[in-house]
């Protein structure tokens, strides 16, 4: 097993070599196109157009009787613009909702494929052996011929997205922006269906027909949850591609029995999965994270808020309260409540003495912060959207946790700083 690994690993043998390099071109040009199939939010695009180019193959094969890749991979390109433009067709004449339209092509075009397909195998032409690699890939026979051909294929993919690039992004985005603007909108969506077809022709016989829309979305899809920048999009994503074919090759290697294609795509997912969960911004623990911390931030917010209150209706804004004194003021969570007062005292914002707390100097100052930002927004609120005094504070309860510094000074000046609520309290002045 060791030497095997290492053999795969310093591409000792000419198919080795000839089979990476294959599954990393496709991996790469997949990636790339299918950035732009996902944000334009068509997925399932993928999935149609690699479905669609069988019969194409099929028939090419029929004319002409023997495994051509030339013939062949026209065959499929053909196929696949079809019922690209056969769903744009039924879209634009709303025949069909969409997401219909796509089902029904996937479907129609995919039975014929098999139909074909087992017509060629019941007929026995003799040239017909590995043409089902089409179906379900077999990336272990990559040619040096396939790999000269995905090399092209990768030179004019890359090539085209960096000439088109903006005006593929503008069409991802905002279809309506990009005409206005002056860009050729039908031109762009033929290049970018062409290119798709493309990808998708030269790469089926290597992963098949059932798993080449996941070549092209997952490392997308991975990719996105890392940058909101396209460029860096398009790179993360070409790199989480080829490195999902390299382990999918290295995989498919060691254990003969193991197909590439499948492999290559389960490597895709783990990394999306991985994506998912460990992003720094978009992932689910950082979302989690972010959540928890406004929850907090809340929490901290409203204790204090409550701290000026009970101080207001005293006279004594820094005066001693108890902790059943909060409770029965408002319906905190016991547990969470000693939480927020002792990341309050950890925080200097209030002082506890005994039993009771008290607001520090500085924490008088935020409590002031986050009641004269409560009240405000309840003037704005009574003021600009007319609703009655008694159904203002939970709206502003919601807000006055998210508001920025210059939305505050949009908001006192536009409210012209007043000094009382529509509850004719004062609103504390500004610090």
């Amino acid at each position: 097993m060791g030497e095997q690994a290492l053999s795969f690993l310093f591409l000792r043998e000419p198919n080795i070599r000839l089979v990476v390099a294959g599954v990393l071109l496709l991996s790469l040009i997949s990636a790339l196109v299918g950035c732009f199939t996902f944000l334009r939010k068509r997925s399932l695009m993928g999935d149609a157009i690699a479905h669609s180019v069988l019969p194409g193959i099929c028939v090419a094969f029929l004319l002409n009787n023997e495994k051509n890749p030339a013939l062949l991979l026209l065959g499929a390109l053909l196929s696949g613009l079809l019922s690209v433009a056969l769903m744009e067709a039924i879209s634009r004449r709303r025949l069909a909702r969409p997401d219909t339209a796509l089902s029904l092509l996937l479907s129609t075009f995919f039975g014929l494929g098999i139909v074909l397909l087992t017509y060629i195998q019941h007929q026995g032409f003799a040239a017909q052996a590995g043409l089902e690699k089409y179906l379900f890939g077999k990336a272990a026979g990559i040619t040096s011929a396939d790999v000269q051909l995905l090399g092209i294929s990768a030179i004019l993919i890359i090539a085209s997205i960096l000439l088109l690039r903006r005006g593929f992004t503008l069409l991802a985005f905002d279809e309506e922006y990009a005409r206005a603007a002056g860009w050729p909108v039908p031109a762009l969506q033929f290049c970018l269906s062409v290119l798709t077809v493309w990808a998708v022709s030269v790469g089926i016989q290597a992963v098949g027909v059932v798993l080449m829309a996941a070549l092209l979305i997952t490392p997308a899809l991975a990719a996105r949850f890392w940058t909101h920048s396209i460029a860096r999009m398009l790179l993360l994503a070409a790199c989480i591609g080829m490195l999902s074919g390299y382990t999918g090759a290295f995989v498919s290697f060691l254990s003969p029995g193991m197909p590439t294609g499948p492999w290559i795509v389960v490597a895709a997912t783990l990394l999306a999965g991985i994506s998912m969960l460990f992003a720094p911004r978009s992932g689910v623990l950082a979302r989690w994270q972010t959540h928890r911390n406004n929850r907090n931030t809340m929490l901290r917010e409203n204790i204090l808020k409550l701290f000026y209150q009970l101080g207001e209706k005293s006279g004594n804004l820094q005066q001693s309260v108890l902790e059943e004194d909060l409770l029965n003021q408002r319906a905190f969570a016991p547990q969470a409540l000693r939480r927020g007062l002792r990341t309050l005292e950890l925080k200097g914002l209030l002082l506890h003495h005994l039993h009771a707390y008290q607001l520090s100097d500085e924490g008088l100052r935020e409590a002031r912060r986050v009641v004269r930002l409560h009240r405000l927004w309840e003037l704005y609120l009574q003021r600009y959207l007319h609703l009655a005094p008694d159904h203002v504070h939970d709206d502003a309860e919601a807000m006055e946790h998210v508001i920025t510094p210059e939305i505050e000074e949009q908001l006192e000046h536009l409210l012209q700083n007043p000094e009382r609520d529509p509850h004719n309290t004062a609103i504390p002045p500004k610090a």
